[in-house]
């Protein structure tokens, strides 16, 4: 059986939103368009407590876009986003979510970063997401959201590492691009890894 798998579609990364990504809101339009050629949709969600390390915020004399080190990993410090229980964490109002069947929620731990839907940035913790997928007999994973070089890439190498035929559908993605290099090599790292990548066009065909 396949899945898709719709990485952090919530309101704060959209433009406008707190860690907004360029045309986000374009992921949504193509998140509704592929879930038509799918029977099991799952969503992901950054879910952080209000006093996260990997916010800016939360250090003297650091901002958004300076790298510390966290718990031996380095880490990347953002805007204060998605935290647990506001409007920011929630999935975007125009997304079609009657077919989610499950939300896996990720970067609880207030220590360590979560880019992947299935384990912690440290990989100490799971999500239950591979659990989950494979109790219910998933063996290949469709991917699509934000951000490109980030949550979508990691979850993507964690899926192949887990041993799932692993298809990241390229322009249901968007990516942050703090450097300019950032998301064309998320792109080649996913595909030298073994992922498939796609389009939406590429559904319609199969």
């Amino acid at each position: 059986m396949k899945a898709l798998l719709l990485i952090d579609l919530q309101n704060d990364f959209m433009p406008g939103g707190s860690l907004g990504v360029p045309d986000g809101q374009e992921c949504v339009e193509s998140a509704n368009r592929a879930q038509h050629f799918f029977n099991f949709v799952i969503a992901s969600k950054d879910w952080h407590p209000p006093h996260h390390l990997s916010f800016a915020s939360e250090h003297k004399n650091k901002k958004v876009g300076d790298i510390i080190m966290l718990n031996g990993l380095p880490q990347t410090l953002w805007p204060v986003h998605c935290v647990q229980h506001t409007h920011g964490a929630a999935l975007v109002k125009n997304l079609n979510q009657s077919k989610i069947r499950h939300i896996i929620t990720k970067g609880t731990d207030p220590a360590v970063d979560s880019y992947s839907a299935f384990f912690d940035n440290a990989h100490r913790h799971e999500t239950g997401l591979a659990s989950y997928l494979k109790l219910s007999a998933i063996e290949e994973i469709f991917l699509l959201g934000v951000a490109t070089e980030y949550c979508v890439k990691y979850t993507a190498l964690d899926s192949l590492k887990l041993g799932f035929k692993t298809n990241v559908i390229i322009d249901g993605c968007r990516g942050i691009g703090l450097n300019s290099e950032d998301i064309p090599q998320a792109l080649e790292d996913m595909r030298k890894e073994g992922a498939n990548l796609l389009t939406i066009a590429d559904l319609q065909r199969r």
